[in-house]
This record gives C-alpha cells, structure tokens and sequence, in this order.
C-alpha cells in the first residue's frame, strides 16, 4: 500500500479512572487474550502498509513490552518494520508531547525520510477491523486533502466525547465539532484519517510555528472550509474504549457469538502477542456459562457472563457475574463478584463480596496487589 502509518498511543483519560493509572490506553486489555493496539496494528498489516510508527507517552511501560517484537502483527521486514517513538529530550526541547500534532511534529523526521505518498494516522484505543486501502481509494476519488473515518452510533451512547461531523451530499465535511456539550448529531469521528504525506508534513510545520498542538482542533475544525475534508463511513463494528463504560461494554460484546465470530472468524485475522501458557483447567465442581475463558485460567467455582484473562484464578464456592476479570488475578473461595472489573495482579481475599450495577460498574483495586513484569 502507498502509505505509511502512525498509531497515536500516547494518551490517557480520566474516564478510566484507576485503569488507567498504570498503563496506557491502548495496553487495555481486550477479550481475553489482546490489547487494544492489537486491532489498529492488525487493520494496518492486513492493508499491507509496511512502515508503522507507534508515538508512545503516558504510563508506556506495559505498551512497549507488548510492542518489544514486532514479529506477531508481520512486521519483522528487512523492508519496512514497527517503530515505537517516545518524547526525546533535546538541546532544543525538554517538552512532551503537548498533544497529538505536536506528537506528529516531534516525530517529523520519520514522515521526511519516507518514501510513501499517504498517511494512515490511527488512534490506539479502538476496537474495530478495517481496510485502510478502501479508505485510501475514496480519498483518491474525492481528491480529499484529508479523510476522516467516521461511523454512527446510538443516542443513548454518550456521544459528547467524540468528534461530532456533518456532511453534504457529496460526503464533504461541512461542520466538525469536538466533543460538544450538546449533541446535534450522531455521526461520529472514528479517530482515523488518511492525508497526503507532504501536506501532512505541512500544516503540522505551520501548526508548531503557531504554537498550536492538537491535530483535531488546530487541523481538521480550524481547516474544514479551507481543505477539502470528506468522511468515509465505516458501517462495521467499531467501539471507542476511553472509559469505564465503554471499556466494560466492548469486553461484553465479545460475549455475543456474532461479535466473536466477526473478529476472530472471519478474514482478516486479528494478531497479538503469544504467550506460551497452558489452556484452561476447569475443576470438579467448576460452572462456567457464556463467558471468555483465557489460557492459564484454572477455575472452581461459578463463572456467567464474565470475561477472564490470562492467569486468573478463581476459588472454591466463588461466584463471578458480569465481570471481567484481567490478568494474573487471584480470587480467595467463597467470594462473589458481580458487575464489576478486577484490576489485574490483584489478590482478592477469600470471603469478601464485591457488587456494582449495570449502570455504575464498580473497579476492584486491592492494595496488596501482586507486581510482576
């Protein structure tokens, strides 16, 4: 494909609350055995773009040991590869990344000395498969100076947090508005553009002379009359994991065959790290019904409608419901667990009761959690 990538993955929010207090975003955890990143990185090998930069910040550690080989997602080219870029200190700037086109401008030097004429700018916390090269041909047929991938969500979704567009009958974006207070539309910005690598490299130079930091606000709402800017809308599944809400409820969708078997059925594939960990062990007296078992698991007790990941361990008499369980967590006999996520290394003493609700998932963080690499 004619065009290089860049995963922005260095953000936070505070609408994780304590999940993402030790990793980033795009670390989550997803489905049992992936991590956010996992499905941006898989869209973009699928699309055959060999050149990939992951622009990397906060919390970063958990990140870049999934990152540490880049041969699980194909990447390990004697042509191409996965670059993983973090805020440099130079003599010229002590700075972080100020926001996401200030991440692009700290990295200008990887879009200069490509060769490719396009640019997939992808965010690393959405849940989705795409062809980015389907993306690409509308921008060509458009004669777009940018492209924004966009889908259309529920109402009753929380759509404030989103890119809010409107468009003409032609596709032409003719309002953009970031994360407004009032919803006027639910069509969505889906945090995916696609733009000509020089121009790129262009008004990112003119945004940093400006002292201006931030692709949407400063590019894409401050441009849309000025640049030809189109939507191309996405009609397949896409989710948004940036808060408890959303993060709780993509892992539940997982739970529904049609989800499952669109993900990890159907072509193309979806690619993640590998670890080597036996399967699941399922004990005498062990009940499990329409859940996620990972490998490592072993499990005792009652376990419906729950997520597991890798390494969890639930004991004798434990009653889990309509939680996600991440990894490495040790749950003691005889606790219940309902509508909650346990945070992951957790140790959960034996005898203990843990319940939110469908509306307030409740985050299970104990203090004498377990560290390990």
């Amino acid at each position: 494909m004619r065009a290089i990538g860049i995963v922005l993955a260095g953000g936070n929010s505070k609408r994780m609350g304590e999940l993402s207090s030790k990793r980033a975003i795009a670390a989550m955890p997803i489905a049992g055995n992936y991590r956010s990143i996992d499905f941006v990185l898989s869209s973009m090998t699928n699309s055959h773009i060999q050149n990939v930069a992951v622009l990397t910040q906060y919390n970063s550690r958990s990140l870049h040991l999934h990152l540490s080989s880049s041969k699980w997602w194909d990447f390990g080219r004697k042509q191409g590869g996965l670059y993983v870029f973090t805020p440099t200190i130079t003599a010229e700037s002590s700075d972080w990344y100020r926001g996401t086109a200030d991440a692009l401008y700290q990295n200008l030097t990887f879009l200069k000395n490509s060769h490719e004429p396009y640019v997939v700018i992808a965010a690393g916390d959405g849940i989705y498969k795409l062809d980015y090269g389907k993306v690409l041909e509308y921008h060509i047929e458009k004669k777009a100076d940018i492209t924004v991938v966009c889908t259309e969500l529920p109402m009753e979704e929380d759509i404030t947090r989103f890119g809010l567009v409107k468009t003409n009958q032609d596709g032409r974006i003719t309002e953009f508005e970031e994360k407004p207070m009032e919803v006027s539309s639910n069509t969505v910005s889906c945090g995916i553009y696609v733009i000509r690598r020089r121009q790129l490299i262009e008004l990112i130079e003119k945004c940093a002379m400006e002292d201006r930091y931030d692709f949407v606000s400063d590019i894409l709402v401050r441009y849309r009359n000025l640049k030809r800017i189109y939507a191309y809308k996405m009609n397949a599944y896409w989710r948004n994991i940036a808060s408890v809400k959303s993060y709780y409820k993509t892992n539940m969708d997982f739970l529904k065959p049609e989800v499952r078997d669109y993900f990890f059925r159907q072509y193309p594939d979806v690619y993640s790290k590998i670890d080597d960990l036996p399967p699941a062990k399922y004990n005498p007296g062990a009940s499990v019904k329409n859940s996620l078992v990972s490998s490592g698991s072993i499990v005792n007790g009652v376990v419906e409608n729950s997520v597991l990941f890798k390494k969890a361990y639930i004991g004798n008499n434990c009653v889990i419901k309509n939680s996600i369980i991440l990894n490495d967590v040790y749950i003691g006999d005889n606790t219940v667990i309902e509508n909650c996520i346990v945070e992951s290394r957790d140790t959960i003493r034996a005898n203990t009761t843990y319940i939110g609700t469908p509306d307030k998932i409740k985050i299970v963080l104990e203090k004498n959690e377990r560290y390990t690499l």
